[in-house]
């Protein structure tokens, strides 16, 4: 294993923004530094919601411009929305967004011919109405569908511009609801019995597989010189993130923190039970052989649109005064799919309180109050759910992401899981996206090895519960009765 320092270039795209960082590596050095940030901007167009993906890649070469010279590049985004390409390799229009409305309705024509049950023991993924599965089905007779040769998810369209070369990465996949997670290969009686073809999809990689180098008009461009290999990493950002939990053992939970928020375990197998289906949990694959086992929760998503509603905001000091707002005054489920859609957000939440007979919250301190206690409900709810149908306990709960840096949810969620909470890395994403490439570099080992780096140069923030079981206890069995 090399002992020297190596720089290498994340490409980390949310929902909300996307961003070039530049990860320096070696056996005791793990820093990240942000080369370019850049806004992620849907486009309402008549036919429906879009991504700018044109200007997401522009915001891609201008942060390669800026990160200078590096070993490697990898790219990871959020997942199940994809890019059709022509018989020439050409884009057939901008990808839809997971929250256009094209899906209304679709899962029940797809359980019409492969039932919800045996849907899930066959792929072990949650519903969601936006999986691409169902969007494949909801885009059947259009004419793009029609003319396209290749389906790129979105890291693997990116990839593809950069280097000129076509695969389909596989944590990126396992959300699609078209691979088993048990052979960690595409699902093909399903695909089959929908009438999908997977021929649409270019061959599974996996994280650390080479993906091309960069092309020489992405060198001219970005000031390159190469070559410069493009690496596979785990390009569904969660998969990254869990990555780059910085846990030793086995008996953790983590808390991918976001505008969703990802809540479950690491495990080596799926659980495909008929109870694990009702609870909603999902089965995407991981690094080395593991299976992130998770609930889909709606996230600082409900922050973020109160923050948009309400304009030009100091967060810190809302933060604050939702503070002094009164514990688990009003709670809503965040997981409910009536916050799905973007808009009106602060008067949905009053609305959803008012109906459920609760104090309604008026002011941006209660309704921030309400969705963090709401959130926290949720992480607790998840957490203890995946422990008892994995038959899986934990001692330690890991919050990574963007909500690490949000204090208030961090000891809002010991608080209700009654356990301790240990939050950070923030940019965790990024930093598995550039461990995968590291270990693809020889720099680091395996997926403990690479989490033990973490822990040697990381400086996490713990939090310990409170406290006040009873209350917290009371009110998820309140919310559960709703």
């Amino acid at each position: 294993m090399s002992t020297s320092v190596t720089s290498y270039a994340a490409v980390d795209l949310g929902a909300s923004s996307g961003r070039v960082m530049v990860g320096r590596v070696g056996p005791d050095t793990l820093e990240l530094t942000e080369a370019h940030r850049f806004p992620n901007r849907p486009v309402r167009v008549p036919e429906g919601l879009r991504w700018d993906i044109l200007g997401l890649y522009a915001g891609v070469l201008d942060g390669l411009r800026a990160a200078g010279q590096v070993a490697s590049v990898g790219v990871d985004s959020w997942a199940v929305d994809y890019g059709l390409l022509d018989a020439d390799g050409a884009l057939l229009g901008n990808p839809v967004h997971y929250r256009d409305a094209r899906t209304e309705g679709v899962a029940q024509k797809v359980w019409a011919t492969v039932p919800a049950a045996e849907l899930y023991a066959a792929t072990g993924l949650q519903y969601a109405p936006f999986n691409t599965l169902y969007q494949l089905i909801a885009a059947r007779s259009t004419a793009q569908l029609g003319q396209a040769a290749r389906a790129l998810l979105v890291p693997d369209l990116l990839t593809y511009w950069l280097t000129g070369e076509q695969g389909t990465e596989l944590t990126n996949a396992s959300t699609t609801q078209l691979v088993d997670p048990r052979t960690r290969d595409w699902a093909y009686g399903v695909a089959e019995r929908l009438g999908i073809d997977l021929k649409l999809f270019p061959p599974l990689r996996l994280p650390g597989d080479p993906a091309g180098v960069l092309r020489p008009e992405v060198l001219e461009e970005t000031g390159l010189t190469g070559p410069v290999p493009v690496t596979a990493v785990g390009s569904h950002d969660t998969a990254s993130a869990v990555a780059a939990v910085p846990a030793s053992g086995e008996r953790f939970a983590y808390i991918c923190t976001g505008t969703w928020s990802l809540a479950g375990l690491e495990l080596t197998a799926p659980v495909l039970t008929e109870e694990s289906r009702a609870a909603n949990f999902t089965n995407e694959l991981g690094l080395d052989g593991t299976v992130r086992y998770l609930r889909n929760i709606m996230g600082l998503w409900l922050l973020q649109e109160c923050l948009r509603a309400w304009g030009e905001t100091d967060l810190g000091a809302l933060l604050r005064a939702a503070g002094e707002v009164p514990e688990l005054r009003s709670v809503v489920d965040a997981g409910d799919a009536a916050f799905l859609a973007p808009g009106r957000m602060p008067e949905r939440i009053a609305e959803a309180c008012r109906a459920s007979g609760q104090p309604v919250p008026a002011t941006p301190a209660e309704i921030t109050r309400c969705i963090l206690d709401s959130l926290a409900l949720a992480h607790r709810r998840a957490v203890e759910d995946a422990q008892r149908l994995a038959g899986h306990p934990v001692d330690v709960v890991h919050v990574v992401g963007g909500g690490a840096r949000n204090a208030l949810l961090c000891q809002l969620t010991a608080d209700a899981c009654g356990l301790p909470v240990v939050a950070g890395p923030a940019e965790a994403a990024a930093l598995g996206n550039v461990l995968v490439q590291a270990r693809a570099g020889g720099l680091v080992g395996d997926l403990a090895g690479m989490r033990g780096l973490l822990a040697r140069t990381q400086r996490p923030v713990r939090y310990e519960p409170r406290g006040g079981a009873a209350r917290w206890r009371a009110a998820a069995a309140r919310l559960a009765e709703r």
